[in-house]
């Protein structure tokens, strides 16, 4: 019998899945979804993994049928005006065909069955904004050191998760969603308080996202150096001077303001990125200076431009991994760093303890019990695993970060030896592959040698999708990193075959977008993928007075379209938003 089966007969499937849940498995809405575990088809160093349960959403009423509404197909945000530009409801983006990896055949809509859908999340970047680590003052380096959206990411989150519970299963299939990931940098600094506040924006609870002194806000926005926007004061700062941007009486209370987020109603699933696993995105971890600092009552906020410069182009280039020069410059500037209330919370995590920390009942919500990992990768010391995305089609989620240091990432040699195993495996069983990692295939350059795994070489992203496309059952590759949406076919080198790696926006700069992406046999020797982009449930239109959950969401989208140095290119062309995806399989 074949493999492939219509959600429209997911009904008689009753039994089954019923036997299932009753022998451990997992049940979803649409297909079976558990943690495989770092060894995924074969036993793991530590305890065996062992299926957990997750619960599933309730199943939208019946019957589901394609839709557009709370999707980019319907409309998507657009600026009006001049100067600080107030956004508004935009024109949709249409959906483009592309045929590079296989051609469209006539009366396809008609014969394909859904094979999974799910919605990727990538760089939430939840952002401590006092954290002492911090290095806003290369602002004038990189748009990315500080972004006067970025003390509004966990209610952008939140409204993230909110749009994401209002779908009506997938837009093209009508499949119910199997689940959401989140293809890393879910934070932003490395701290306690952002994993905190990251694993309890997915799984529902309340959330202050604030550290320190819990009366007020203490950072650069209040600083009175006019390199930052001061929302709350009349200080003639550069983004208001240059960039026209609007005083907002209370703005710095509300951003600390406790809110609530009624988390994923589907289960979601977790991938490392190097803001999660290197403190400030960069650098080794495990240096006592550093933890010191960001638990610590000093905080640099200013620095000359040629030093800022010099710093970051040394990190740029790589050539300060373990962040020595960072650590003379911090220690070099001692006398210029402002008090600020010393925080435990601040404290960097370690890879166990991140793992602790998914593994938590406290922050299961609708599950899986550790959202991918499982005390095997505790007891292995791993960040990778292979888990059920439905009958047809396994998931991998890969660690490309590198321990040694640098953003830029890459996969160890044992890694890549049991990426290769789960991928044999997958093909023996006759199940199709999804890929999720945190960097992209152009981003996995960064071959330094792991300090934990001395003499282990490291393998760069060509490497990677060489091997992806050599094995038929891989669709897709989907990751993030990039901050970009994108889409870039790997053929195979050989006959037919191939796969699509897609790249989706991060949620921290504009477009500040999701990905839904749906699987479905087109019953003619072609699959199609759909990519479908999603913006959070803010309204487009904001309102300055309107200091809310939902209206600082709505502001943190508009002060993101605003920010200096933001690029219009993350948008990507028609074919990296929402797409059909052909590829033939035999």
């Amino acid at each position: 019998m074949s493999r492939t089966r219509s959600v429209t007969k997911a009904a008689a499937e009753l039994d089954r899945r019923t036997f299932l849940a009753a022998t451990g498995a997992v049940t979803l809405t649409a297909g079976i979804g558990y943690a495989l575990g770092p060894g995924g088809h074969e036993a793991a160093a530590g305890p065996a993994p062992v299926p957990v349960r997750a619960v599933s959403r309730q199943a939208p009423a019946a019957p589901l049928a394609p839709y557009t509404r709370g999707t980019t197909l319907a409309s998507v945000a657009a600026p009006r005006g001049t100067g600080f530009r107030r956004l508004g409801d935009g024109p949709a983006w249409q959906r483009a065909v592309r045929s590079e990896l296989g051609g469209p055949k006539p009366g396809r809509e008609a014969r394909r069955t859904a094979l999974a859908a799910f919605v990727q999340f990538t760089d939430l970047h939840l952002v401590d904004v006092q954290h002492p680590l911090r290095y806003e003052y290369l602002r004038a380096q990189t748009a990315s050191a500080w972004r006067p959206q970025e003390a509004l990411s966990v209610a952008g989150a939140v409204a993230l998760v909110e749009r994401v519970n209002a779908l009506r299963g997938a837009p093209v299939t009508a499949s119910p969603l199997h689940f959401v990931m989140t293809t890393g940098d879910n934070t932003d600094n490395n701290a306690r308080s952002e994993l905190d506040w990251f694993l309890t924006a997915m799984s529902g609870g309340r959330i202050t996202p604030n550290t320190g002194d819990p009366r007020h806000y203490e950072g650069v926005q209040n600083s009175g150096l006019p390199l930052y926007w001061h929302p709350d004061a009349p200080l003639r700062d550069t983004d208001k001077r240059d960039h026209h941007f609007p005083r907002v009486d209370g703005f710095l209370a509300a951003a600390i303001s406790e809110l609530r987020s009624p988390g994923l109603n589907l289960p979601w699933y977790s991938t490392v990125g190097n803001h999660d696993a290197l403190p400030g995105g960069c650098y080794a971890p495990g240096d006592g200076f550093l933890a010191e600092l960001a638990v610590g009552g000093r905080k640099l906020m200013e620095l000359p431009a040629a030093t800022g410069k010099a710093i970051w182009d040394n990190v740029k280039s790589g050539g300060d991994p373990k962040g020595e020069a960072f650590k003379a410059l911090l220690k070099s500037q001692a006398r210029h760093m402002r008090p600020v209330t010393p925080d435990e919370s601040r404290a960097p995590f370690t890879p166990t303890e991140y793992l602790a920390a998914h593994l938590d009942p406290a922050h299961t919500g609708p599950g899986p019990v550790g959202h991918g990992y499982t005390r095997a990768n505790l007891a292995s010391a791993t960040q990778y695993y292979t888990f059920r995305i439905s009958d047809d089609v396994i998931g991998i989620s890969l660690d490309t970060t590198d321990p040694g240091g640098h953003y830029e990432g890459s996969l160890g040699a044992t890694q890549l030896a049991w990426l290769e195993r789960q991928l044999k495996a997958a093909a023996k069983d006759g199940d199709h592959v999804v890929v999720f990692s945190h960097h992209t295939s152009g981003t996995m350059r960064n071959l330094r040698e792991d300090p934990h795994h001395p003499g282990e070489k490291r393998h760069g992203g060509q490497e990677i999708a060489d091997l992806l496309a050599r094995h038929r059952p891989v669709l897709a590759w989907v990751n993030g990193h990039s901050h970009k949406n994108a889409i870039t076919p790997h053929p195979a080198a050989e006959g037919p075959g191939g796969f699509w790696e897609i790249s989706t926006a991060s949620h921290v700069d504009f477009p500040q977008l999701a990905r839904i992406i749906e699987i479905a046999d087109n019953h003619d020797g072609t699959l199609s993928l759909f990519t479908t982009l999603i913006e959070s449930a803010a309204p487009h239109r904001t309102d300055f007075t309107d200091l809310t959950q939902t209206g600082l969401a709505a502001l943190y989208r508009e002060l993101a379209f605003n920010a200096p140095g933001s690029r219009a290119t993350l948008s990507g062309t028609a074919g990296d938003r929402n797409t059909e995806l052909l590829l033939r399989k035999g």
